[in-house]
């Protein structure tokens, strides 16, 4: 039995992963952004170990989260599930940062430097990052016109070449990056055209970690097979660039 963190599991595919994984006889902690959504949480899986609770749209929203998760104890796995969608309007944070990239990116990378490292990393890309470039260099959107798709897409590029960035940077964890399929949740909308009856499962699978062929680190993979990743995801210069940008807007370093 392992014990797993899921962030952004109130509802949708990170709740279905819990539920999952319960089913399996793991032990499963879920996170809500509000008292109101975690009751709701906890009736939808009584079987849960716990809810945690905060907003993980401010750095110090993150950061609850992180010490509440090590309060708890130590975890095998952890799945960085939180996002927003492709359909977001340009709103800032109360940090002043736009908010697909303070949910999607950043709470994920300060998730991972915060919470005690566990045997296992699992980043929920999307295929639409595999038609974007990182632009770390305007990663904040001050120098172009806001494009939510297009933001949306960068975010989860930015969590691949964070698990790469992991992968390479801790060899003691298998860290690894899925897309889940773009299926109809509130977040795909309704008539997105994948299984939904699989979204979940890679997600699980690699976090549950019963199988060996999951004991692999650096990797991609969709619907429980690997596949190629967008190629900057790969590459070590973006990877420190991003690690980099993300120390110096959250001020917390990873260590090493």
């Amino acid at each position: 039995m392992s014990r797993i963190f899921i962030s952004g599991s109130s509802t949708g595919l990170g709740l279905m992963a819990g539920q999952l994984l319960s089913e399996q006889g793991h032990q499963v902690v879920l996170h809500a952004r509000n008292p109101s959504r975690a009751k709701e949480t906890a009736q939808a899986l009584p079987a849960a170990e716990a809810v945690v609770v905060g907003n993980l749209d401010t750095i110090a929203g993150a950061c609850s989260v992180a010490e509440q998760v090590n309060a708890l104890g130590r975890f095998d796995a952890v799945i960085h599930n939180a996002a927003v969608g492709y359909r977001e309007s340009y709103q800032l944070t109360k940090d002043g940062l736009p908010h697909v990239f303070a949910i999607n990116t950043l709470s994920a990378y300060i998730l991972t430097a915060l919470i005690e490292r566990p045997k296992r990393l699992v980043y929920l890309s999307s295929g639409m990052h595999h038609h974007v470039d990182a632009n770390l260099d305007d990663i904040l959107w001050k120098k172009r016109r806001w494009n939510g798709a297009d933001a949306y897409a960068e975010s989860k590029l930015h969590d691949t070449i964070l698990s790469f960035a992991i992968a390479r940077r801790w060899p003691d964890v298998f860290s690894n990056a899925l897309e889940p399929g773009w299926v109809p949740t509130k977040m795909g909308g309704p008539g997105a055209p994948d299984d939904m009856n699989q979204a979940h499962r890679t997600q699980a699978w690699l976090a549950a970690g019963n199988d060996s062929a999951v004991d692999v680190s650096g990797q991609y993979f969709y619907h429980l097979a690997p596949m190629a990743a967008n190629p900057q995801a790969q590459d070590p210069i973006l990877q420190d660039s991003l690690l980099a940008t993300c120390q110096r807007i959250s001020g917390i370093s990873l260590a090493v």
